[in-house]
């Protein structure tokens, strides 16, 4: 169902956000009342594409340092510049410069000097693959990874591109939400770093389907994502409950159905091996055995308690997946108690930032996960900045630790103390925006997205659906039609609104 104010004027952040009229001061102030918006090529959606694109371009040449010398030639200047990428060294690495085909052929490691497979989905094994047969064979091995980091810089920053594009058309009238990623810091310093901008391009795609009641194309778009990264299954949980909540199940089975059938398409060439009888392929397996093997490490709270204390926390899985059963409860009440249903790019910032805060490693490209779900979640600049701020911090504590840890010469850099305190920076970071986001979904007056008359633009079949199944005080004397994109709960304070005023309470 449309909203009534989907098609009017797009909402201008200068004139209901204080942060943004205060930087439109750098291209000419706020626009006025009677500006005509639209009425040129240079519509909302070219210009964020194009500032996503030039902001990713400003992140490629930080790193030029280490594109020069800095990942070829010893460890420290890779980290005292803060450029260091994973692409380049796992070319070789990770047998693409030899031509091993990913999952089923072994890689030398050099760790242990034995055999291994990729450690990565296989969707992102595929989109490694194809960078490599873009990359030329001739040249030294230096060259070759020069060539391979630009090659997947190209790709990724169509990724990026795509990205910003999804958020800006998400909310239909809210298209310059679309600008908090595209000039996001941390989206441009961490964006090639690893591929994880590949899987958050899908997720992204796949919100943008399910704003526009798309079911089955949004849950075939999950399931690629999950073929690519793990954590955009935990979109499947959220919709599970706004689904529950609003009635919708049959939608929700519809989502569920195509990111089973898709994940199942890719992994299944790959997962099965027919040679010497049926079985799951060890390939296939070691992104899930690397997953689970895995010690404490960068980042996360779980290296801050094991520095502190000198454990070495060998039961961080249970730890960490308890911590995770506690926040996604906490998440379960919010959908079912609150007393309006929280929209869905609100649910889903909080699930996948409880996963970021309680795993055991907190790699410095998982921002990016983040970074297009706060924009939905909370489109506010100031919250958004104060975030970002946290995880620049955090993204030069790392690389400065590592050059005390690594580097030559030995200890100059961070020391733990100080990573320890660029650990917190980021948890604390992150925990602020889940407090703000909890905050609108229990205040809903509070929330920007909602205070000109709109209930879920990012919701799809949900938006402006009546509750049918609610836990708690908040449904009683519920009404089976939404006022205007909220429900007339006298009890809870929240009152029908006029269709040109804000929410009131």
């Amino acid at each position: 169902m449309t909203s009534a104010r989907e098609d009017s004027q797009p909402v201008r952040p200068t004139a209901e956000d204080e942060v943004a009229a205060a930087g439109s001061e750098l291209f000419g102030g706020p626009a006025g009342r009677r500006a005509r918006l639209g009425t040129s090529w240079w519509t909302p959606v070219r210009i964020i594409a194009l500032v996503a694109i030039g902001m990713f371009a400003l992140g490629m040449a930080q790193k030029a340092p280490c594109y020069d010398g800095g990942w070829f030639h010893g460890a420290t200047s890779q980290y005292t510049h803060a450029c260091y990428s994973d692409i380049p060294h796992l070319y070789n690495g990770r047998g693409f410069a030899l031509d091993v085909v990913p999952y089923f052929e072994r890689i030398p490691d050099s760790v242990s000097g034995g055999m291994e497979y990729l450690e990565y989905p296989v969707l992102t094994g595929l989109f490694m693959e194809v960078a490599s047969w873009l990359t030329p064979q001739n040249g030294t091995i230096q060259d070759r990874e020069q060539t391979f980091w630009m090659v997947n810089a190209g790709m990724l920053m169509a990724c990026a591109a795509v990205i910003a594009v999804c958020v800006a058309r998400t909310h239909r009238r809210r298209p310059w939400d679309g600008l908090l990623v595209a000039l996001a810091p941390a989206f441009a310093l961490t964006a090639t770093i690893n591929w994880d901008l590949f899987a958050v391009a899908l997720t992204a795609a796949a919100m943008l389907m399910w704003s526009r009641s798309r079911v089955l194309a949004a849950g075939i778009l999950i399931g690629l994502a999950t073929a690519a990264k793990l954590y955009p299954v935990l979109l499947l949980g959220v919709l599970f409950l706004l689904c529950l909540r609003a009635g919708r199940l049959r939608a929700f089975g519809s989502a569920a159905a195509g990111a089973v059938g898709s994940w199942l398409v890719v992994n299944l060439p790959v997962m099965i091996s027919t040679s010497g009888g049926l079985h799951i392929r060890e390939g296939w397996q070691k992104f899930y055995t690397f997953s689970e093997e895995r010690p404490v490490d960068f980042g996360s709270v779980w290296l801050i308690i094991s520095q502190r204390t000198g454990d070495p926390l060998t039961d961080v899985n249970t730890y960490a997946t308890a911590l995770m059963v506690l926040a996604c409860a906490g998440i379960v009440a919010l959908a079912l108690c609150a007393p309006r249903r929280p929209r869905f790019a609100q649910l889903a910032f909080l699930v996948v930032a409880a996963f970021i805060l309680t795993n055991k490693v907190y790699s410095p490209q998982y921002v990016l996960w983040l970074v297009p779900l706060a924009a939905l979640a909370r489109p506010k600049w100031r919250d958004f900045l104060i975030w970002q701020a946290c995880e620049v911090v955090y993204f030069v504590g790392i690389w400065m630790y590592l050059a005390y840890t690594y580097g030559e010469p030995a200890h100059r850099g961070l020391p733990p103390e100080g990573y320890q305190l660029a650990i917190a920076a980021h948890l604390l970071g992150t925990l602020y925006l889940c407090a703000v986001v909890v905050r609108d979904a229990l205040m809903p007056h509070r929330d920007v997205v909602r205070q000109d008359g709109s209930d879920d633009p990012s919701g799809g079949v949900l938006d402006q659906a009546p509750d049918v199944f609610v836990l708690g005080a908040a449904g009683e004397g519920l009404h089976e039609r939404p006022q205007n994109g909220w429900y007339e709960r006298p009890q809870d304070g929240l009152y029908e609104c006029p269709q040109d005023g804000p929410y009131a309470k």
